[in-house]
């Protein structure tokens, strides 16, 4: 039996773990630990994380209820598309103009005020402080991108600022890694997070922005919200899909009527009853987040994964990743900001089949950089966070001013005429962060992992597998997996990049002229996937990807007597 109060969680990094204990242990709940852990990862992580970066999550309440919060920063108000695109038909790959408004602290202001324990963001904060200003160490993973990106680190005064220790040598593994400026921010923002948006952090950063080349201005930062929404969400029974819907967008501290409404049209037959999945036994209603995140794609995919029942384990495989293809290929072609526009959410939600046809070649090798933070308590609430400054090191741009490396979210744009993902001033890039949140009458589960534009693909076949309960979620994330890409996993072509054992050898062609290029071993292209789990009978657990060099936090002793929860929120 797990005690109350008690949560589990999963990180890619031993210090988020770290900070998550103590939230924990000072009464926090299972947001205010995933949020320690987000924070502290913007400290050690600035390669993957930061807080010049984007946000979404997906949070499930202990009623029942999941919303989406999205804090996606858009395009400055005056950005020149013209000049963009007379220098090149593409958004460039990094620079100051791929820097769209971070979003990362909003979101978590948003979520620690709508779920979390008063006073714990700032505690959390103050922690991160401490951590920057102390330096932490090097990890193995942050020596490898600084030592693969050397030319852009040095190429920027403020990256190289950052990560050269004192002997002019950039850090290795064991270095520590002082950070006095990003203490400092930390440290402001603990006092007013809405700092870094309005008041003295918008400030430094608007002028260091400025400085760097930058058209975003304090105007923009300061019109940014986070936004809660309803997720898409699809409901199964069994194999079979019973039905994908979402609906609208709601601002933080905005008019309505500054936000688009989103409305996601059913796919198959709805149920008459709302309640019928929760009666079903094998019944299971997944939750993504809704445009401009990919997310949007994912109910078509863990269709195709549910399978056909009766099908070989080869054409089970030859299916989903020719859905795979498919969904790349819709959200490639469709995927836009909502607001200002009507987007073809059917398109998106149930995507048509290629038909020979190939989707867009990305610019360059999006070699994306995410975090994913999951977190549930014995209350039934759960969240799935992930943040990201999209590729390593972002936008290869550091404000030396506040210490803090911004992102690229902007190079997702697109500067073709009549694309919904057209680049836009006031306008959202289309995103691939891609958090879920799964439910069944037997456990609630939520999810989110590293792998850029393949987090959807990663995600359609890990999830069947970690909604059984009875499933070891390690075991799960342990099984080699395919991801399909072109550039985006080292290939000039469309290519299945497989791990060893993860396509079955009879499997047919997926498609005309799709290579098979099988790995050595387990890669990181294939994502890093963090898991919890909280079952009908009040078990926690958790899992994060062998893949990655993170773990979990999970209570260690069961305490009788102790109150316990289904995944409904109801008394068990």
């Amino acid at each position: 039996m797990t005690p109350a109060g008690a949560l589990a969680l999963a990180a890619p990094h031993p210090a988020a773990l770290a900070a998550a204990r103590r939230a924990a242990a000072r009464g926090g709940n299972a947001v205010d630990a995933a949020l320690a852990a987000a924070a502290a990862l913007t400290v050690v992580y600035p390669h993957q994380c930061s807080l010049g970066g984007d946000l979404i999550a997906l949070v499930h309440a202990p009623d029942g209820t999941v919303r989406a919060l999205l804090s996606v920063g858009a395009a400055a108000a005056g950005t020149d598309v013209e000049a963009l695109r007379a220098a090149d038909s593409r958004m460039p790959a990094q620079g100051p103009g791929t820097v769209t408004v971070p979003g990362a602290v909003a979101g978590w202001a948003a979520l620690a005020e709508a779920y979390g324990t008063p006073g714990a963001l700032a505690a959390t904060l103050r922690d991160a402080a401490a951590l920057a200003q102390a330096g932490a160490t090097v990890s193995a993973g942050l020596a490898r991108a600084v030592r693969d990106n050397e030319a852009r680190i040095k190429a920027d005064p403020g990256l190289s600022a950052l990560l050269t220790g004192p002997d002019g040598r950039l850090v290795a593994v064991g270095d520590p890694l002082p950070q006095p400026r990003l203490a400092k921010v930390l440290d402001e923002l603990a006092d007013d997070p809405s700092s870094f948006y309005r008041g003295a952090v918008a400030e430094a950063l608007a002028d260091g922005l400025h400085a760097l080349g930058s058209p975003l201005t304090a105007a923009d930062l300061a019109a940014h919200r986070a936004e809660f929404a309803e997720p898409v969400s699809i409901a199964q029974v069994g194999a079979e899909p019973v039905s994908a819907e979402g609906v609208d967008v709601e601002p933080l501290g905005a008019e309505a009527t500054d936000v688009k409404t989103v409305s996601v049209e059913a796919v198959g037959a709805a149920p008459e009853d709302a309640e019928a999945l929760d009666a079903e036994p094998m019944g299971v209603r997944w939750w993504a987040a809704p445009p401009p995140s990919q997310g949007v794609v994912l109910p078509a995919l863990l269709s195709a994964a549910a399978g056909a029942p009766g099908r070989s384990a080869a054409e089970r495989t030859r299916l989903l990743a020719a859905r795979c293809q498919d969904a790349s290929a819709a959200r490639d072609r469709l995927l836009g900001d909502p607001r200002g526009q009507r987007l073809d959410l059917d398109g998106l939600l149930d995507p048509a089949p290629l038909a020979g046809t190939l989707p867009p070649r990305p610019p360059f090798r999006p070699s994306g950089d995410t975090v994913a933070v999951t977190a549930v308590d014995s209350s039934g609430l759960a969240v799935s966070l992930i943040q990201s400054v999209y590729q390593t090191f972002g936008s290869g741009v550091c404000d030396p001013g506040t210490g803090i490396v911004l992102h690229n979210r902007g190079s997702a744009f697109s500067l073709i005429p009549g694309h919904p993902g057209l680049l836009r001033p006031g306008v959202r890039p289309p995103h691939t962060l891609c958090p879920v949140i799964g439910r069944s009458p037997a456990l609630l589960l939520a999810a989110g992992c590293q792998g850029g534009r393949a987090q959807p693909q990663i995600l359609a076949q890990t999830l069947p597998g970690l909604v059984d309960p009875d499933a070891d979620p390690s075991a799960v994330l342990a099984d080699p997996r395919w991801v399909i890409g072109a550039r985006d996993i080292g290939f000039e072509d469309q290519t299945l990049l497989a791990e060893p054992g993860s396509v079955p050898a009879a499997t047919p062609a997926v498609s005309p002229g799709l290579p098979v290029v099988t790995a050595p071993g387990p890669s990181d292209l294939a994502g890093h996937v963090q898991v919890v789990r909280l079952t009908r009978d009040g078990r926690l657990d958790a899992a994060s990807d062998p893949r990655a060099d993170g773990g979990t936090v999970q209570p260690e002793t069961d305490a009788p007597g102790t109150t316990r929860t289904t995944p409904e929120g109801t008394p068990a």
